[in-house]
Parts: structure tokens; sequence; C-alpha cells
């Protein structure tokens, strides 16, 4: 992307009303919306889904445009991949849509414990070096986190067409004891699983046609395994 595109994205980004880019400061005490996202921002009281890493925010965009009822944020670093997601939110004048600028390590900070109902996460970086696996979007590290902002019994959707992140996630999911309730390699040989399927990434729709697996897991966090003492759904 040339310099002069990514700074007239950047620029646009602060014209949006439903994108938020908090830095260090506003958020270190707890970010101003933190615990009151619904009532203060989607002026409503249905549930939210938090979508981490979402590169050019098509999962935000594309569930916040099927289920008018639930309200959805997409949160990544990249402010100039997520102008697509805003900017199209905006087009399709969704109200249910927000996006944050941020580094997935803030969720504590922006978001009250079980103030989030559900997680996608979609083709992460799979960081393949071992000595870079504690920043894999489903390290244990980051799964504490999660299970900070996540209500009693939320979901974490995960897809990727890594087979060795794939693998890694199976593994921390059985060393931990996290409930797995779906594993699936090679989504599209599969029958079923129709809602997973409906929305494509652009990074989804590209490795696809380059003849790779799409592999899709659901599964739900283990208190047990964070050694936090506040139950996320308390």
């Amino acid at each position: 992307m040339g310099k002069k595109k990514k700074l007239r994205k950047f620029a646009e980004n602060l014209t949006f009303p439903n994108m938020f880019q908090p830095n260090y400061d506003d958020i270190k005490d707890g970010f101003v919306l933190k615990g009151n996202w619904k009532q203060e921002f989607f002026k409503n009281d249905n549930p939210i889904t938090l979508e981490v890493g979402c590169g050019k925010g098509e999962y935000t965009v594309g569930l916040a445009a099927k289920y008018p009822d639930r309200n959805f944020i997409g949160m990544d670093i990249k402010g100039a991949r997520m102008w697509r997601g805003c900017h199209t939110s905006q087009q399709q004048s969704l109200q249910n849509v927000a996006f944050i600028r941020a580094h997935v390590q803030m969720v504590p900070m922006i978001f009250a414990p079980a103030e989030v109902e559900e997680i996608w996460i979609t083709f992460p970086d799979p960081q393949p070096k071992n000595a870079k696996r504690n920043k894999r979007l489903t390290a244990h590290p980051f799964l504490e986190r999660y299970y900070k902002i996540l209500a009693s019994n939320g979901l974490i959707h995960f897809k990727t067409d890594n087979e060795p992140l794939f693998d890694y996630t199976l593994e921390v999911i059985a060393s931990e004891q996290h409930h797995l309730l779906t594993a699936v390699k090679d989504l599209y040989q599969v029958q079923g699983f129709e809602e997973v399927k409906s929305i494509k990434t652009y990074y989804e729709t590209l490795f696809s046609e380059q003849g790779f697996a799409i592999n899709y897991l659901e599964f739900k966090l283990n208190p047990a395994a964070f050694t936090t003492t506040i139950h996320a759904g308390s």
C-alpha cells in the first residue's frame, strides 16, 4: 500500500464515529467505555461479539449485517486494514459495529469482566517460530486475557489455514482441559457448518483459492486453567 493511500486512510479513520484509537494513557486505568459498551455506545442490551486480530474487518461487518440483534467489535493494531471494515459499516449504515485500534493484549483494559459473550479469531499470524509461541493468539497468555472479559460459558471460534497452528491450539485446549465443542479440518470438504462458511475473509478466500484447507475450532475456556481468582462470569 502506498504511503499516501495509507495516510489518507489514517486520516479518514479519525472521522468514523465507530472507530476508537485509544493510546496507553487512555486505557491504563480502564478505557472510558469499559463496562459500558452496550449502554453508552450501542445504546442497547444486546450481547457483544469481539473479533481479535480482525484485519480488514470482514467477519465483524459480515456478522453485524447478518445478526442485527447482536453487537460486534473488531480489534486490531493495523489501522489501514481496519479502514475497510469501518468504511463498509458506514456505507451499510450498520449501528451494531465498532472497531478498536489497539494491541490484543489490551483487552482486559478495554472490556469489563463478562462484558463479551463470544470471541472470533480469524486467520491470525501463525508465529511459526517456537520462540514466539506466546505471541500466538491462541496461546495461554491470550486465552487468559480472553477469560477476563468473557461471560461464563462464552464461546471462542477459531479459523485458520495454518495446520501447525491448528494442531498447536488443539494441544493447548487438551493440556489445559478447555471444553472442545468442534474441531474440523478442511472445513469446506465437510457437510454442514453453513453458518461458519457463510462469511469469508479476504485471506480465507485467498488461501482457499491457493488450495489450502481451512480449519475450524469452537471451544469454551476452563476456569481452572487460569491463575486469576475472579471468575469472568461473576
